[in-house]
């Protein structure tokens, strides 16, 4: 079912390629976004998490579905980021 193509008169479903373009899109994206405010290796660890994420998914993602998991992911890294800073704080008092 992957790689239906668009029959008239019906709404055309996404195939293979459309939906790897949207990961690749949306993965890129968080990547970029995680590296630029808090650097490589948050944004590599970031993005191992979001592929986790993917991996525990059943079937392929809607547009969005690819959201919600970079959502997810976004927790995460909250999460980690907080923990972090609560180290940091109690480390230079």
């Amino acid at each position: 079912m992957m790689n239906q193509t668009a029959i008239p008169g019906q709404p055309r479903t996404q195939d293979c390629a459309d939906t790897m373009r949207l990961a690749e899109r949306e993965l890129a994206a968080f990547f970029g976004a995680v590296k630029e405010l808090f650097g490589s290796k948050l944004a590599e660890a970031s993005a191992k998490e979001w592929l986790r994420e993917l991996e525990a998914t059943d079937g392929l993602p809607s547009p969005l579905e690819w959201q919600t998991l970079t959502a997810k992911t976004s927790l995460w890294l909250a999460n980690r980021v907080n923990a972090s800073s609560v180290r940091m704080e109690f480390a230079t008092t």
